[in-house]
């Protein structure tokens, strides 16, 4: 059965958590809007509209694509595109020239596009291709929301596609492997990293002996690598996939003639039953699609999908997968109990539904799990998840409504922006696109620190660098806010009175903000101390001290438009103050 889904109105608080969680942030509009609806008819608008794809990136000198023809300025190296790529991609997030009404829709594929990277990780440095790391992140795009145009877009038909996609096989040497001397690198981390995994973290069994792994063993990696032999990275982005109408890697020797391919018989261990013979899996050749008795490339293909239909058997593939997207939406920590309850039913929801990634997805996001783990407030999701670099910069910049250039009218400022959103993302300890290793970003895998990974004292020390960089006139920085107009654009009614205009900032800014009082005395139900909104309130008026009445004073200069630089000032002052909490860090 699916999750239990909460069958209420939203609400401002829920509504505000759900677009956090499923996109890269929101407006205060846009939070109110959704405050209307149910979950089932917010996750319907986040989900199901028809979207645009994405412009193709362009050269900003020439204004002329490359990553499609091929053709690049020869006074450029494939670094500088690399680099284009990424800053292009990072624009995608931010929903940069979208249609207004599409703009949250839009985020939250590229939130999914960004999972399916931190999935199947790709790292610049040694795939070494604009192209390459472009047409992988399409395919990406390309399944991470259901679409009629695929005869299948599902995780184990995605996991196929990537098995010979271009990217990936320089990543982890696939186009190394060959018939006689197999490179494991690839089949060694399909297992591990990208399907079967090695159970729930913090509960797995000693290992039994060398080379058993508990969900696989090591003659499944060497089979494995067997089955996926023979491919080649093709620097002509020629050999096209019919499904995807994408790019992927070539067969060594011909399409009659997989040389390099393995195409003896390859057998499993006994962690791969074969539910019609009750032995191990075996997997061979289809004959029909041999030539002769030489591989060709659809009998390499096909053995492949033999491999993954075999490894998607297992429910343990499912769990590991479910377990991936619940800590990316929800949080890190899966004790055992949930696992056999939360990510089981995740799990049963993403087998009925033929693997899809969608419903899963919009299930949990329409559970009551997603919005209260448990009656009360100690288990709520809430304010649970650190932000990653890109959640917290691209986020901010969606919630002021930062206008960033469209990349079809103004290439140059386009680029210029997300270059710098970019190297603030590296800045706070996120290397876009060259994580660690293979396995990908920490924050993603590494148990148990996970996303607590993103922070440490000088990376959240950047953090706050960031904002007050944005908010303040007089710092040094590209990304700057106008405080000003945004309280008078958005804020404008709750404005004339501090208290006011924090209790309203707070519960847009802020994870939880639930009865909000200044009185220490009745703030026992409050999410929020009143210690710590008179800390806001003094930061806002009295620092420093400057009326000998503060609220009052500043009714008056907000009201009658006195004293505007003071006025200025004192935002300033208040969002710094907000902004840099370790409250904002969370969402």
């Amino acid at each position: 059965m699916p999750l239990p889904e909460y069958s209420g109105t939203l609400g401002f608080n829920r509504a505000a958590h759900l677009l956090r969680r499923a996109s890269f942030g929101a407006t205060k509009q846009q939070i109110e809007n959704f405050a209307a609806l149910t979950p089932q008819q917010a996750t319907t608008l986040l989900f199901n509209q028809v979207l645009p794809d994405p412009v193709l990136p362009v050269d900003p000198d020439t204004n002329q694509e490359w990553a499609v023809s091929g053709i690049t300025d020869p006074e450029k190296m494939d670094s500088d595109y690399q680099e284009y790529f990424k800053r292009w991609f990072v624009g995608q997030m931010l929903s940069a020239g979208v249609d207004p009404n599409l703009s949250l829709a839009y985020s939250v594929r590229e939130k999914l596009v960004l999972f399916l990277h931190t999935h199947f990780t790709a790292i610049q440095e040694k795939i070494n291709s604009s192209r390459a790391l472009y047409f992988q992140n399409q395919l990406y795009r390309m399944f991470a929301l259901d679409e009629d145009a695929l005869p299948e877009v599902n995780f184990r038909e995605l996991t196929k596609k990537v098995s010979v996609d271009n990217a990936m096989l320089r990543l982890l040497d696939g186009n190394q492997n060959v018939k006689g001397s197999p490179d494991e690198n690839y089949a060694r981390e399909l297992f591990e990293l990208y399907s079967i995994g090695r159970g729930l973290e913090g509960s797995l069994p000693p290992t039994p002996g060398q080379g058993d792994y508990i969900l696989f063993k090591e003659v499944d990696v060497q089979s494995a690598a067997r089955v996926l032999s023979g491919f080649d990275f093709d620097d002509t982005f020629n050999n096209t996939d019919p499904d995807t109408g994408l790019p992927r890697g070539k067969v060594r020797g011909s399409n009659l003639n997989a040389s390099s391919h393995d195409n003896d018989l390859k057998i499993f261990s006994d962690s791969f039953i074969d539910i019609n013979t009750g032995l191990p899996y075996e997997i061979q050749p289809d004959p029909t699609l041999l030539n002769g008795t030489n591989p060709t490339l659809e009998s390499a293909l096909d053995e492949i999908s033999q491999l993954i239909d075999m490894i998607y058997e297992q429910e343990e593939t499912l769990l590991h997968i479910c377990r991936k997207i619940y800590r990316y939406y929800v949080y890190h920590e899966i004790p055992e109990a949930l696992h056999n309850t939360i990510i089981a039913e995740m799990a049963n929801t993403f087998r009925l539904n033929g693997f899809k990634l969608q419903p899963v997805v919009e299930n949990l996001l329409r559970s009551q799990h997603f919005y209260e783990a448990a009656a009360g407030v100690d288990d709520d999701q809430f304010g649970s998840i650190i932000k990653s670099p890109l959640d917290l910069i691209v986020g901010t910049l969606r919630f002021f409504n930062y206008p960033v250039p469209d990349i079809t009218v103004d290439p140059a400022g386009f680029y210029e922006t997300t270059e710098e959103i970019i190297s603030l993302a590296d800045n706070q300890g996120m290397s876009f696109y060259q994580p660690f290793d293979v396995a990908g970003y920490d924050a993603y895998h590494q148990f148990p620190v996970y996303q607590r990974s993103w922070i440490t004292v000088n990376y959240l020390t950047r953090r706050y660098e960031f904002i007050r960089r944005m908010v303040s006139e007089m710092e040094e920085g590209m990304l700057k806010v106008d405080v000003v107009n945004f309280v008078q654009t958005n804020f404008a009614a709750a404005a004339p009175n501090a208290r006011n205009l924090i209790v309203e900032l707070a519960r847009n800014l802020l994870p939880v903000s639930n009865n909000l009082t200044f009185d220490p005395d009745a703030d026992d139900t409050a999410t929020i101390t009143a210690e710590r909104l008179n800390y806001f309130l003094v930061a806002f008026l009295e620092n420093p001290k400057i009326d000998d009445d503060p609220e009052g004073a500043w009714n008056i200069r907000w009201t009658n438009g006195f004293d505007p630089e003071t006025v200025r000032r004192q935002l300033e002052n208040l969002f710094n103050a907000m902004l840099q909490t370790p409250e904002y860090q969370l969402h």
